[in-house]
């Protein structure tokens, strides 16, 4: 299934895929779906879990120890919270959102809808969320859209959204680069 789609690729694609059909196995593909979702929440919103998530410094025990004991403390069980702790154990805990992603990517494919990976400056209300589904929807011939929204205050403003092979760039970043190049090119 990997090989089929090009988002899920390598090491962490694998993991995805692997993960995915023991979920689809199980029955509990929106359960697992949930939890690392709500796992990856919690990377994005602690520096200190991103640390230990991302860091080599920190051993396979200690990672695997501080794992068990958050995801006890978030209530994630089950298949989510076992496949986080085979991760740490095999020392890839620092690809886990990347095969969280992944995991997004095969699930949104099985249930018929378009994944789309989109970058902002800051957090969007739900209004501004509603708007831009709508507005991808149209785009995709009307399939259902699961956004995956990372904020990244370096792009200034605009957005950035990914759909399967296709990226539209309007930060004003990206903007602001063009013109700088357009003013070196006058010279």
């Amino acid at each position: 299934m990997a090989g089929k789609d090009s988002i899920i690729s390598g090491m962490a694609g694998r993991y995805a895929t692997a993960l995915f059909e023991l979920a689809l196995e199980n029955k509990a593909v929106d359960a697992v779906k949930k939890d690392l979702e709500s796992f990856d929440a919690m990377v994005e919103g602690s520096a200190d879990l991103n640390r230990l998530v991302r860091s080599p410094v920190f051993g396979a025990d200690e990672q695997l120890k501080a794992l068990s004991a958050i995801l006890a403390k978030a209530g994630i069980e089950g298949l989510a919270a076992n496949f986080l702790r085979v991760i740490a154990a095999n020392r890839r805990l620092f690809a886990a959102r990347e095969m969280i992603r992944g995991y997004r990517a095969l699930v949104a494919r099985h249930k018929g809808e378009v994944s789309a990976q989109i970058t902002v400056a800051e957090k969007l209300s739900d209004k501004n969320l509603d708007a831009l589904k709508s507005a991808l929807k149209s785009v995709t011939g009307g399939k259902d859209i699961d956004l995956d929204v990372k904020v990244d205050p370096t792009i200034i403003g605009g957005l950035i959204a990914k759909v399967g092979s296709r990226m539209v760039d309007s930060s004003l970043r990206t903007k602001l680069n063009a013109i700088k190049f357009a003013m070196k090119e006058a010279r």
